[in-house]
Parts: structure tokens; C-alpha cells; sequence
């Protein structure tokens, strides 16, 4: 995987390509709080935060929440988008995390976790700072458990390449399961649509995903030029949605 420097790429357009309506947020909470204990507040932490897409909302619903993020750009579009009082941001990765041992509730990583070097270490440092009984919230993808979206198809060995850059769900699970973890569930939610064709196209194009550091400018012009050619078929038709992996682990 060729890794993305926030602080040289993608900070200044992330927000709005990777940006969720209030529906989609809703039904992103109401995941994570049907697998939360029902006690409030809860400390959160949301690692590898980017722009705040999810900290001020996991604010409102939960309790104080830190984001853990290593990009300075990052967390500077995220201090300037929220002024929420129920969340900080720090520098930070989920191999090192300046926050004390026993001190969160829960953790969230949302599409980070394909971008953590050291996962043994994450997950050790991750055992240090969740408490005991705490979860962990991996929306992660999983080469053996992909969504398939449906602009993949539209690029050289589109679902090949993204693919390999996740873990399969077993290898990620037995991470965890020998530092004393739990399976708590692993299920999908489907986002509402994020809008017509078009919009997608749209976003697509500001190149906010991994996947699209891993091509190369021509497999990218091939990719955007049959896609465009496909969406101009129909631009206000709905995108269409799918089912996206969340896996749910509680430390014992």
C-alpha cells in the first residue's frame, strides 16, 4: 500500500469528499450505540479523527471525545470546522496515544485502520488506554469482507487493488483475541445515498480515498473516464448503496 501524506495531499479537499449528510450520520450513531453500553457519558476516542467528520457528533451523543490524529493539516481543518466543548484533538496515532492507561470507554476507527503501520503495536496500545470491559468501534473493510462500491468496477483491477489493501477479518480478529479481546458482533450497515451519480462523480474526483494513491495516472485516467462515461448515461439517478463492515471487540 502506498501510504497518503495528509499534510501534502487530500487535507484541503477531504471534508468535502469524504463529507456525510446528517441521515447518514444518524444511522452511523444508531450503529454505534446499539453495540455501546447504555451508561452515559462515555469517553470516546475517535483515532485517526482527519477532519472531525465524526468526533462532534460522537460528542453529542455519548460524552467527551478525543480525536487522535497525525496530520497537522488534519486536525487544523478539524479545529476550524468544530468548536464543539466535548472534544479535543491531539497529535497522535493509534500506535502512540497521549492519553493515559485506562482512561477511554470506547475507541473508534473509522477507515483508519488500513492506514495503522504497526497494528500489533496498535492493538497493544489500544489494550492500554480502552478499560477494562471497553469496546472498540473497527469500521474497517477486510479483503475477504469487501462492500464492492460500485465505481470500483470502472478502474484497472479496480476491486483487486483495493481489496489488497485490507486485512482479512480473521487476521484482524485473532490480532485482538491474543491480548484478551472479545468478538462482541460483526455486522453491516448501509448508509443512505450519498446522492445522485453525478454527486458521487463529483466527489470521486477530489481523490479523498486510498485507493487512489495505488494507481497509476493511467489506470486513474482510464478509471475516471469510463465512470464518467457511465454517470453521464443518468447523473440524477441515485448512487446506489451497500453494506459496509463494522466489527465490534470488547477487552476483557
Amino acid at each position: 500500500m502506498r501510504s497518503v501524506d495528509y499534510d501534502t495531499e487530500q487535507y484541503q479537499d477531504y471534508a468535502r469528499g469524504r463529507a456525510l449528510t446528517q441521515q447518514q450520520l444518524g444511522v452511523w450513531i444508531n450503529a454505534f450505540e446499539a453495540v455501546l453500553p447504555d451508561r452515559r457519558p462515555l469517553v470516546g476516542l475517535d483515532i485517526g479523527s482527519g477532519t472531525g467528520r465524526f468526533t462532534p457528533a460522537l460528542a453529542d451523543a455519548f460524552g467527551p471525545v478525543t480525536g487522535i490524529e497525525p496530520s497537522v493539516r488534519m486536525r487544523e481543518v478539524a479545529r476550524t470546522r468544530s468548536q464543539h466543548p466535548g472534544v479535543r484533538y491531539l497529535a497522535g496515532a493509534a500506535e502512540d496515544m497521549p492519553v493515559p492507561s485506562d482512561s477511554a470507554d470506547y475507541a473508534l476507527l473509522f477507515l483508519s485502520w488500513h492506514h495503522v503501520q504497526d497494528k500489533t503495536r496498535a492493538a497493544q496500545e489500544l489494550t492500554r488506554v480502552l478499560r477494562p470491559g471497553g469496546r472498540l468501534l473497527l469500521r474497517a473493510n477486510f479483503s475477504d469482507h469487501h462492500p464492492r462500491p460500485w465505481w470500483l468496477e470502472h478502474f484497472p483491477n479496480g476491486y483487486e487493488v483495493d481489496a489488497a489493501l485490507f486485512q482479512p477479518l480473521h487476521e484482524v480478529i485473532a490480532g485482538f483475541t491474543s491480548l484478551g479481546w472479545r468478538v462482541v458482533s460483526f455486522d453491516t450497515v448501509t448508509e443512505p445515498s450519498s446522492g445522485t451519480y453525478g454527486d458521487m462523480l463529483e466527489r470521486l474526483r477530489l481523490r479523498t480515498l486510498s485507493f487512489f494513491a495505488q494507481l497509476s495516472p493511467d489506470e486513474l485516467e482510464t478509471g475516471f473516464r469510463r465512470l464518467e462515461q457511465t454517470v453521464a448515461a443518468d447523473p440524477g439517478a441515485p448512487a446506489p448503496v451497500f453494506a459496509e463492515p463494522l466489527l465490534t471487540l470488547e477487552l476483557r
